[in-house]
């Protein structure tokens, strides 16, 4: 492959012997060094084979002490090309001027690539390097990444690094999330821990304070489970901080309505395509109408950003902007689904409503009320119930 791209550039020429001893010119081929490839015999007297554009010319001198007749069938490769296209002056403007172009706009920022963030969104990066003063089309070696460090980092608190490098047309942007400080817990505020829900007490861990309660026992919620004020014959009176877990038994009976009819969306196989280009921050409509015919169409957009080869970018994004009408019609959902989706819904809700705990045991009732069906979930859970209150010391 690597040969035949080396042969393509330096030019390829067929070319066609006749000649009553035609094992001549291979001979002689053989004597002065003349590579050649693809021998293929017309006639005991003819045949046609391929060498570069330099051995055909050097080919041709040698064989003029020969009886033969050699003739070009075709050529193809770089030189060819060249020389074909070497009167088109305005073509090769345009790809003086392409190259210029090119060549200029290395200079400046169309891309950003964004590494090592996970709960800072790409877009907030932007938004706070963009506020800087580095956005699309900023001068790439105006950057100072020094003071442009510092910024971004007063600028994002949950960030504790951030390096932005520019490289070529693409700068790249890697940051390093902050990790919180556990929160500090001063002895000397008091408080005592509290059931946060109904339960049935399985097991309590005081940290620091008194157990009020034993496993085996049915609180309330509020009910105090862990006393900061401990009070003996020997110390008296001290006021602790009160905390600890608390694990108990909870029971939770949640409802959800599913309607059984439902309107969905039937495609009438109407589509309509518009394209739009992106050329910086300025955009360029390629079609005429920009609104939509009605509310009964959906709008998917896709954007396809323009590269070189070796994924260099361009300033130019293509938008596609595709258009499918549908008409509502009405449709009767199956209990099968109407549960499926109901106990989506209610699990849903009863992890949001569990701190720290498993579920135990669960069960699904349903029943069906006009054009709807009430789900019910019935669930048992293990979970940590103890929230600390803060007590102000008299």
């Amino acid at each position: 492959m690597l040969k035949h791209i080396v042969n393509l550039l330096k030019g390829e020429v067929t070319g066609r012997v006749e000649s009553g001893f035609p094992e001549r010119v291979l001979n002689l081929c053989a004597e002065y060094g003349v590579v050649f490839w693809d021998l293929r015999w017309e006639s005991p007297v003819a045949f046609t084979f391929t060498l570069t554009r330099r051995d055909w010319k050097r080919l041709r001198k040698l064989s003029k002490r020969l009886d033969c007749d050699m003739t070009a069938v075709s050529w193809k490769g770089t030189p060819f090309f060249v020389g074909r296209m070497r009167h088109r002056y305005a073509l090769w403007a345009g790809l003086g001027l392409c190259a210029l172009l090119l060549s200029y706009g290395s200079f400046f920022i169309w891309d950003f690539e964004v590494e090592g963030n996970e709960t800072v969104s790409r877009q907030e990066i932007l938004r706070a390097l963009e506020k800087y003063g580095v956005g699309f089309g900023t001068y790439g070696y105006g950057v100072n990444s020094f003071e442009l460090r510092n910024y971004l980092l007063l600028e994002l608190p949950e960030l504790s690094y951030i390096a932005v490098n520019v490289r070529g047309c693409r700068a790249y942007v890697q940051v390093r999330e902050r990790v919180p400080a556990p929160e500090i817990i001063s002895k000397r505020d008091i408080g005592n821990t509290v059931a946060a829900k109904d339960a049935l007490v399985t097991a309590i861990q005081p940290w620091d304070g008194e157990k009020q309660v034993l496993p085996g026992t049915m609180v309330k919620e509020g009910q105090l489970l862990i006393s900061g004020v401990v009070q003996n014959d020997y110390a008296g009176v001290r006021y602790l901080r009160g905390m600890g877990r608390v694990y108990g038994r909870t029971w939770y009976e949640l409802r959800c309505q599913v309607p059984l009819t439902v309107w969905e969306k039937a495609y009438t196989g109407e589509e309509r395509v518009q394209r739009a280009l992106l050329v910086g921050k300025n955009r360029i409509n390629l079609y005429f109408s920009s609104s939509i015919p009605g509310d009964t169409y959906d709008k998917i957009i896709t954007k396809d950003k323009w590269t070189l080869p070796g994924n260099i970018p361009l300033p130019v994004t293509m938008v596609t902007e595709t258009l499918r009408g549908y008409t509502l019609k009405e449709s009767s959902r199956s209990q099968e689904e109407a549960i499926r989706l109901a106990d989506t819904i209610l699990t849903a809700r009863l992890r949001r409503s569990m701190e720290e705990g498993e579920v135990l045991s669960r069960e699904l009732t349903c029943e069906v009320v006009g054009d709807t069906l009430l789900v019910t979930l019935s669930a048992e859970c293990q979970e940590q119930i103890g929230r600390f209150i803060d007590t102000p010391k008299e």
